[in-house]
């Protein structure tokens, strides 16, 4: 395919004029008025005589002459606005007040004027568009980006309503002439060909981009796609241009298709057979396409940097298309469906077996949710050990309530931990590859996740992508195949040198099957989302909850901002809190300065630059800002100036608005009650992803639930467990399964080989949750790439005929109330019975006699024979004990029972008991220094010297094995040796450490 991309005679002699008519105009005028006229106006303050004066000749020249003065300063201001507006690619012009036709005159002769260069690709540009935003001025912050345009109401948020085009407008009287068409150009440097610049050039006016988008849509193109989306536009591409089109880039068909080569012809008389054209074609006849689509809604829009197409060249997934840009848009307002949402309940969105769709259709949302919970249930267990918290470390940690247990299920059944790994590595490999090469990262708008790809939005062209990479469908774009990331060793990060590169991007919701992840400290301004107040506060708190969690991020900090005040507890050292806008300005003022200051003092352009080589030492993190309360007229002023300087920083601002064209606005999104989430200039239409407000407090419960004193202390919380085994005789198992140690059953039937570990291990699922597990919940655990229903229902049953039933005919595997399965009494494990002992003799210790108390802790304790589940973990099995808690439980709970054990028995005289208790449970725990220390206490305690060296010996040899040499003991340890055996460091001097 051949694509011109030269300008023609016509273009040239156009831009000549332009540049003489302005020469003469900006610049004659003027000259000519001071050599003919002089000054107009009096050299000295006028009296009241002067009134009554005669008009003279004199008089009314001077008069006429002050006219045209200002009629050439309007017109001076109009083309110096005209002319910023083109070259600094940022927001469309702003209007000179009362200068309609001059600023039309003027814009005209611009846009001539630069018809040769890139800059005349479109005089509105768009996101593509964005000009370089290193600015390292001394200036103050806000000040400097009213005085360059970008902050202000007059900045890129300005939006021009449509005229209105009636279907034959422009094209009547014109039946006699051939057709014209325009072939797409390429891009040219950051500049990409759109339906608004091409209407401007050729139409005159950008407003008319949708005659040419009614009279192409649906049509094949060359390459086989459609024109489905104003948006959505290819470089090679064929359009018929109304009638009244003019410019020397147009072919007008049949008469100038002599001066094409054949190729070219054929691809122009294909293109016309789709059409309703009329021009000969000598081949066939005229004929309309059978295969005609629905047009799209007249509110796509002309800009779409962020639109995904999923259809490449040749039908098949390709990477994102070219982006294609314009700044003005039909207008925007409360849609009608974001209306309606206001009087919608979160509870009334679709679910699953009970559980909340919206986290489970977020999944690196989810995934990152499971790790901040993991941290926050081993914080609350170490709390636990160390007396902070009022409970026992041998409690269950599961969900209080009905919603929260809703809410851990769907993030169990919603999170892709694989695609958060996917996309972590994939970052920093590049940021690694990138950095070998010599080559700073390039700056990303956005990334579309796939399933088995990942896309990069480039803001302009940064060459060819380090291997594994590949360019997209353009030089704007980078893609990776998953299956072409190498594998990372066993417990090695990819790149574990590299610092996250990206660490801004969120998820905003699905496209077809990609997920749309906007670069938030990429954004040249603010990001603003509007619609009804309930459903803006979703998006936002989906934003924030992900951002706060995010798996594919280093340090950070996220500033909430009159909202979310509880979303903290999802991760109090990144999140912070703000009450309103007002305490927010004073402080990000303050840090712009100073992150420009930084930058300026390493010698870096943009904080990207700073995150690879030996600059990344400086933990460039980034400091993402969301307002949760729209801002006044003079905060929005304000946060535009703050915001237009902030994407070399690091630094990115998402608004919520209340109303539409906020001054400083980048991208404006609007989520409506049904769920949508759209940006009608970029034409992008997403499945919003979003977090309602009865599923955000369920999530935030999660977190407060586990570090919140348990009324009356673990003492009265016979409920610290859900399943308390019957240790009488009466209670004696039908079935038993050891856990601890390996996995070892009693009581059951041997099941077929070839489901035996699949039937296994659902059992050692239920066993270790006796709370009960949610079927979705089991069939993600046992088959993580996903399972139809009727596969986990014909599994279910089978896993319940299997268990049989117990001795009264009640079935072993039962389903509860809420459709959770959970297993009978009957059914025991190792890991139950060790729960029960130690609730009953350390957490109701005041209850039973010391000799029961310590017979009931030297039983608990033979039953830590091992690691749990020892040996079973391969094959990929048992994957989802990643997500629990039970793996740093298990050695916490061993050593409080120990520990209990030993300080009763040394109490009782019994040291060498003590010492055999601790050593026993230094198996399952060997990194507690609580045992450590405890261990020295009884060997002393045993009166022989040789114990007390050969635990000394043990323990100096075990921690250099665990750190390595040069680590030291704790200093808890080391004090405790030098008062237990002061000459211990001598003794080891020059011996052999034993193991």
């Amino acid at each position: 395919m051949n694509v011109r991309v030269g300008r023609s005679f016509g273009d040239v002699m156009k831009a000549m004029f332009a540049f003489i008519a302005l020469a003469c105009l900006v610049g004659g005028v003027p000259f000519s008025l001071a050599y003919f006229i002089g000054w107009p106006l009096p050299d000295s303050m006028p009296d009241a005589d002067t009134l009554t004066e005669e008009i003279n000749t004199e008089v009314f020249l001077n008069f006429l002459g002050v006219l045209v003065w200002v009629a050439w300063a309007q017109f001076t201001a109009c083309v110096l606005v005209e002319v910023r507006a083109a070259m600094s690619g940022v927001g469309i012009p702003r209007r000179v007040p009362g200068a309609g036709p001059s600023q039309m005159l003027a814009r005209q002769l611009v846009s001539a004027l630069l018809l040769l260069s890139s800059a005349a690709a479109s005089l509105a540009p768009g996101l593509s568009d964005m000009p370089s935003y290193f600015d390292n001025s001394n200036t103050a912050v806000v000040a400097e980006a009213e005085q360059d345009g970008r902050g202000g109401g007059g900045g890129g948020a300005t939006r021009v309503e449509p005229a209105v085009v009636l279907p034959d407008e422009g094209s009547s009287g014109q039946a006699d002439q051939g057709t014209q068409y325009y072939r797409i150009q390429p891009p040219e440097g950051r500049h990409h060909d759109t339906l608004w610049g091409i209407a401007e050039r050729h139409l005159d006016d950008g407003l008319r981009y949708k005659e040419i988008f009614q009279l192409n849509k649906d049509r094949v193109q060359p390459d086989g796609s459609r024109l489905t989306e104003a948006s959505l536009i290819r470089p090679g591409w064929i359009l018929e241009m109304p009638a009244d089109a003019h410019g020397g880039e147009l072919v007008e068909a049949p008469y100038e298709l002599e001066e094409l080569n054949p190729d070219e012809v054929q691809e122009f008389q294909e293109y016309q057979r789709t059409g309703d054209t009329a021009w000969p074609d000598p081949d066939s006849p005229n004929q309309p396409d059978e295969n005609e689509q629905p047009s799209v809604d007249d509110t796509d829009m002309e800009r779409s940097d962020l639109t995904y197409s999923p259809d490449g060249p040749d039908g098949d997934r390709g990477g994102p298309d070219h982006a294609v840009d314009t700044e003005e848009s039909e207008g925007s307002g409360e849609s009608e469906e974001g209306a309606g949402g206001a009087e919608a309940t979160a509870d009334d969105e679709d679910r699953s077996f009970g559980l909340p769709e919206a986290l489970m259709g977020a999944p690196l949302l989810a995934a990152g949710l499971l790790m901040a919970l993991g941290r926050t249930r081993r914080n609350a267990l170490w709390q636990s050990a160390a007396g902070v918290l009022g409970r026992s470390v041998g409690d269950g940690l599961s969900p209080d309530s009905p919603e929260s247990f809703n809410a851990r299920d769907a993030l169990l059944v919603g999170a892709d931990p694989g695609a958060v790994e996917f996309l972590d590595r994939a970052l920093r490999q590049l940021s690694a590859a990138l950095d070998g090469a010599g080559r700073v990262l390039p700056s990303v708008y956005a990334a579309w996740l796939g399933e088995r790809e990942l896309h990069l939005q480039l803001s302009a062209p940064a060459g060819t992508p380090p291997a594994p990479w590949q360019t997209g469908q353009g030089d704007t774009y980078w893609m990776l195949d998953r299956g072409h990331l190498p594998p990372a060793p066993a417990g090695v990060a990819a790149a574990p040198e590299a610092e996250a590169p990206y660490p801004g991007l969120v998820s905003l919701g699905m496209r077809d099957d990609l997920r749309l992840l906007l670069n938030l400290e990429a954004v040249p301004g603010l990001v603003s989302v509007t619609g009804a107040a309930r459903d803006r506060e979703a998006v936002l708190a989906s934003i924030a909850a992900e951002l706060a969690t995010s798996g594919w991020s280093d340090r950070m900090t996220v500033s909430l901002v009159g909202f979310g005040a509880d979303l903290t507890a999802l991760a109090p050292t990144r999140v912070r809190h703000l009450e309103d806008i007002a305490g927010l300005l004073e402080v990000m003022e303050t840090e712009t300065n100073l992150r420009r200051g930084a930058l300026r003092h390493t010698g870096q352009d943009s904080i990207l630059t700073g995150r690879t080589g030996p600059a990344r030492q400086q933990q460039w993190a980034p400091h993402l800002v969301v307002i949760g309360v729209p801002p006044s007229p003079e905060e929005a002023e304000r946060l535009a100036g703050l915001a237009a300087v902030s994407a070399p920083l690091g630094i990115g601002y998402l608004v919520t608005a209340d109303r539409t064209e906020l001054p400083g606005t980048a991208w404006e999104f609007e989520v409506t009650g049904a769920g949508m989430l759209r940006e009608p200039v970029m034409g992008l239409d997403l499945v919003a992803q979003r977090l309602p407000a009865v599923h955000r407090a369920a999530v935030v419960q999660l977190f407060t639930e586990l570090t919140r004193d348990p009324a009356g202390g673990p003492e009265a919380r016979d409920g610290g467990l859900a399943f308390v085994v019957d240790l009488s005789e009466q209670g004696k198992p039908e079935v038993y399964a050891q856990l601890m140690g390996g996995y070892e059953l009693t009581g059951l039937s041997e099941p077929e080989p070839e489901r035996a570990a699949q039937l296994r291990e659902a059992l050692a699922m239920l066993l270790l949750h006796r709370e009960g597990v949610h079927p979705r919940v089991l069939a993600s655990a046992l088959w993580p790439r996903g399972v139809s229903d009727d596969v986990r229902d014909a599994f279910l049953t089978r896993l319940g005929q299997w268990l049989g039933q117990d001795g009264a005919g009640g079935p072993r595997l039962i389903t509860t109330p809420d459709g959770r399965l959970t297993l009978a009494a009957r059914v025991v494990s190792d890991w139950d019975v060790l729960r029960t002992l130690h609730h009953q003799a350390v957490a109701r210790a005041a209850h039973l006699p010391r000799d029961q108390r310590k017979r009931q802790l030297a039983d608990a304790l033979s039953l830590a024979r091992g690691a749990l589940l020892e040996g079973q973990r391969t094959d990929g099995r048992f994957g989802w004990l990643d997500h629990e808690i039970v793996d740093a439980q298990y050695p916490l709970l061993v050593a409080d029972i120990a520990l209990t054990l030993a300080g009763e028995q040394l109490r009782s005289g019994e040291a060498e008991q003590a010492y055999t208790a601790v050593r026993t449970a230094l198996g399952a725990a060997p990194m507690d220094e609580r045992l450590w220390n405890e261990l020295l206490r009884a060997a002393h305690a045993t009166g022989r010297a040789e114990w007390l060296s050969g635990a000394t010996e043990w323990l100096v040899a075990h921690h250099r094995q665990l750190f390595g040499e040069d680590q030291p003991l704790p200093a808890q340890t080391e004090a405790l040796l030098d008062e237990l055996q002061p000459s211990w460091r001598a003794a080891l001097a020059g011996q052999p450490a034993r193991t």
